[in-house]
Order: C-alpha cells, then sequence, then structure tokens
C-alpha cells in the first residue's frame, strides 16, 4: 500500500515513511516498526541496540577524516496518535494507514490521522543513515517509545547512553521556523464511584450527541478557538437540569493529547419533559454554532430516543454535583506567556472524559512553560474534584525545555537556512510536549534545537502536510549536517 509515496521527493525519505505508513505503530504498539527498522540496520550493516525501556538507537560511523566531529543525534518518536472518523471502521494496530496526495499540494490520510507527527522525522533520519553521498562526523538516531501517550521513552531513557554533544529533534511541525523551548505537561486523572437510583416509570431514554468539530493537538491548537467537545457537551448538560436530567452515560474524547472531536451522554428524562428539553437542545446547537463561526463550524447536536431503555441513572444530586464540577473545571487557555509574546504560557485540556455503571474517570492534559504553574494547575484541578469526593493523583509529569537563545547550534542553524532558503528562520518557543526538556534534564551538556516541515492538523484526521516543505526540511538536514561535520570551530 501507499506505493504512490515512493514518487515523491526526496524518494528516500518518503519511502522510509511509507514503511511507516504500512507498519501499525499507535503508542504502545511499536514492536513491530522496532523489529523492522533493526532488520534494515543490519542489512546496511548499521550497529544498533536498546535501551530497558525498549527506545531504540542506531548509529553510523563518521565519514572518514570526519572521526573529531561532534556526534550528532537525530532524535524522533516512533509512535503516533491514533485518531479516526467515527464513521469509519480503523484498527490502529493492525491496520495500514491509507494516503493520498491532494491537488493543493499536501499530503493526507483517509479519515485518521497521518502519523506525519513524528514520522516524517524519523524518516528523515533513516535517509540520512543511508546516504553515502553525506559528510557528516558520528552520527546517531534515537527513536523512542510512547511518546504520543506519555513521554514514557524519554521519560524512561538510559542515562550515560547516547554520545553525541549536539540534538537535533525533527519533530517540529512548522516550516521557516526552529524551536529552542517547550512547554512541560502533566497528566491529572480523577476516578469516583458515583451512586445510582433506578429509573421511575415517568421517565425515558435518550441519547444527546456532539459531534463534527475539528479536534486537533492539545498544545499547539489550544488558542486557535476550536471547539472542546467535553467542554461544550458539559455546557448543555448543565442547561439541561431544570429538566430534571439525570447522566447515565458518558463518553467523550479519546485521548488527553487530542483536542475532543465528539462526546456522547445518555439521560434519564421525565417524560412530560421530552419536547421542551429537546427545544432548549436545538436552541444550543445554533448558539454554539454562532460561537464557533469562522473556527470550527461543522457542530452537530442531537437528542433523540434511545432503544433501549436502562436500568439505572445517577442520583439526580450526584448527576448535578458532577455536570457542575466539571462546568467550572478549568479548560483550555490558563495564561499567555509575557516572557515570549505571543505563546501560551499555561493551559488545560479536557481530554478525556467517561461514565460508565457509575464509574466515573477523566484524564486532563495541563502543560506549561513553567514547571511551577504546571504543578500549581494541576493541584487545583485535583483540589476541584476532591472537593466532591473523588480520587486524583498526578502522573506523567515532565519538565519544560528552557530556551538557550545563545545556543552555537542555533546560530549556525540561522545562518545556514539564510544560506539554503534565502530567508530569516523565526525563533520559536512552543507550548507542546517536545521530548528535549526531558533529554536535557538526563543529559545536561547537550546543545539542541527541533525543526522539521509544515504539518497542519496533528492528532486529528485532519492532519496533512506540506510536500513542498519536506523537500526544504530535508535539504536543510543534510546541509546542517554536513555544516557541523566540516567545521573545525568545533
Amino acid at each position: 500500500m501507499n506505493a504512490h509515496l515512493e514518487q515523491l521527493s526526496p524518494r528516500a525519505l518518503w519511502r522510509h515513511f511509507r514503511t511507516l505508513c504500512n507498519t501499525p505503530r499507535p503508542s504502545g504498539h511499536e514492536a513491530a516498526l522496532v523489529a523492522t527498522l533493526e532488520r534494515w540496520a543490519d542489512g546496511l550493516g548499521l550497529a544498533h541496540d536498546r535501551d530497558a525501556f525498549g527506545n531504540l538507537r542506531i548509529r553510523k560511523t563518521a565519514t572518514p577524516g570526519f572521526e573529531a566531529a561532534p556526534g550528532v543525534i537525530l532524535q524522533s518518536h516512533l509512535d503516533m496518535v491514533a485518531q479516526a472518523n467515527a464513521d469509519y471502521p480503523h484498527d490502529f494496530t493492525c491496520d495500514p494507514i491509507e494516503t493520498w496526495v491532494g491537488d493543493d499540494g499536501w499530503l493526507h490520510a483517509r479519515h485518521t490521522t497521518l502519523g506525519a507527527d513524528n514520522g516524517l522525522g524519523v524518516a528523515a533520519a533513516l535517509a540520512i543513515l543511508e546516504d553515502e553521498t553525506l559528510v557528516h562526523g558520528p552520527l546517531e538516531a534515537l527513536f523512542t517509545l510512547e511518546e504520543e501517550s506519555s513521554m514514557g521513552g524519554a521519560l524512561n531513557l538510559d542515562e550515560d547512553w547516547l554520545e553525541g554533544r549536539l540534538l537535533l529533534n525533527l519533530d517540529s511541525e512548522d516550516r521557516g521556523q526552529v524551536y529552542i523551548g517547550c512547554a512541560g505537561g502533566a497528566d491529572v486523572i480523577v476516578e469516583a464511584r458515583l451512586p445510582s437510583a433506578p429509573l421511575v416509570d415517568h421517565e425515558v431514554a435518550l441519547r444527546l450527541s456532539l459531534t463534527g468539530l475539528s479536534g486537533g493537538h492539545s498544545g499547539i491548537d489550544i488558542d486557535k478557538g476550536l471547539g472542546n467537545a467535553n467542554r461544550l457537551l458539559v455546557r448543555v448538560l448543565r442547561a439541561l437540569e431544570p429538566f430534571g436530567a439525570r447522566l447515565v452515560d458518558y463518553h467523550g474524547g479519546t485521548l488527553r493529547n487530542a483536542l475532543p472531536r465528539e462526546a456522547f451522554a445518555t439521560l434519564a428524562l421525565p417524560d412530560d419533559e421530552q419536547a421542551s428539553a429537546s427545544k432548549r437542545v436545538a436552541v444550543l446547537q445554533e448558539v454554539l454554532r454562532a460561537e464557533l463561526a469562522g473556527v470550527d463550524e461543522g457542530l452537530t447536536l442531537t437528542l433523540s430516543p434511545m432503544a433501549t431503555r436502562p436500568a439505572e441513572a445517577l442520583t439526580e444530586p450526584a448527576s448535578q454535583q458532577w455536570i457542575r464540577a466539571l462546568h467550572v473545571a478549568p479548560c483550555g487557555v490558563e495564561r499567555m506567556s509575557v516572557a515570549v509574546p505571543g505563546v501560551v504560557e499555561t493551559s488545560n485540556n479536557l481530554g478525556v472524559v467517561s461514565l460508565e455503571g457509575g464509574r466515573f474517570h477523566l484524564c486532563a492534559l495541563v502543560r506549561s512553560l513553567r514547571d511551577s504553574a504546571t504543578q500549581d494547575l494541576a493541584d487545583r484541578f485535583r483540589a476541584l474534584f476532591e472537593l466532591v469526593g473523588a480520587r486524583t493523583r498526578v502522573e506523567n509529569a515532565y519538565p519544560g525545555w528552557t530556551p538557550n537563545p545563545d545556543s552555537p547550534l542555533l546560530a549556525r542553524f540561522c545562518r545556514l537556512h539564510r544560506e539554503q532558503l534565502g530567508s530569516e528562520a523565526e525563533v520559536k518557543v512552543i507550548h507542546a510536549g517536545l521530548e528535549c526538556g526531558i533529554l536535557g534534564g538526563k543529559y545536561p551538556k547537550l546543545d539542541m534545537i527541533s525543526f522539521g516541515p509544515l504539518i497542519r492538523g496533528a492528532h486529528s484526521p485532519d492532519e496533512r502536510v506540506e510536500l513542498a516543505s519536506v523537500a526544504e526540511f530535508w535539504t536543510l538536514l543534510r546541509a546542517l549536517i554536513e555544516d557541523l561535520a566540516r567545521d573545525d570551530a568545533w
């Protein structure tokens, strides 16, 4: 599948990306891809090893005469976000990603995430390793695991394993930009067992659905004004409280690092309030569409009778308590950065919310450029839900990456960007969880930058990559590696 990818330029890079598209690799299921890459490395005579967590390293010795050049680490993560449109059956653990090239010059996937994040970084590193025309110093390609789900690969990376002095993270998503800092983050988990009571004779069961939102990356896109399905459906549930609605179940979002596109709830409602509730939902659909106009215009809100009648729903006090707690929970941009104008400093994403059989579960992702602010917002989130008797915990915390504007590697990159592409590179800090912050904590002497091709819609089925930007990314990467090897200033 995806044979057309090998007709794109640069061919070596796209050939490897085809392998990635044809090899399922959602977070936690990277083993098949690791085995494939190890066989590939064996075929080229490249040394490879894994650390205790399973992160993969492939090494290539320097071009003869350039052994004294500083070692360069090409770093990317192997896993991808698994998101598909609700009406499209796709098993990310066994089905390949089907790609297509649009007339607009962008590569897309059919109804699923594309995996350009971070598959193109992986493909570029592999293409560099097999390029026999490239002059280079010692090279290491570091491929981490479970970045999208937990940063597990970077958090558990062996120390005193990597040998290089310079690290090129290939996981950025903007053309003409180079990143020197990123947000840290933490998952906040909320769990509770909620009281329920049987439905009474005059109650009917209704299905409340909110669909059609764009979704997106919970860091990069958090300030775009896009809808969060959990935030919006809870708002609708709050508006239905006066009609005596009781929650039976709830399911919204699938990943804590993706803006939820859809959310669904089953309600028990007095029969004589059904018509009024339906009218209220219809009004709210128009209100929400108006609020999202020009930004996220696909919202659809429906309330329809259930074919089967559930036996129980939350008690009315419990239902109201939890809807209200969710309604006031932090969601979206908390604070913009003063130090880095135009960049979000702190945010929270209500990523995954579920209620089934009285068991409530929530996973939110807090991000901040300041580790202290990450800790504070996570603590506020916990305090809110502890007030209503929930069990809370913080998991998968990872540090931010403190910018170093005086980095020699950055200065070299900016010069090459100007020479190779004829334009100045924009130096940026990103409100997303690049692995650089974690890696810098384990290897504090590393000089690091992050760059990549232009990707849009990451973490959603709208994910796409601009083909021309991939060619530019490849040109710049090759030039940088050669420049680092040839200059004796190191």
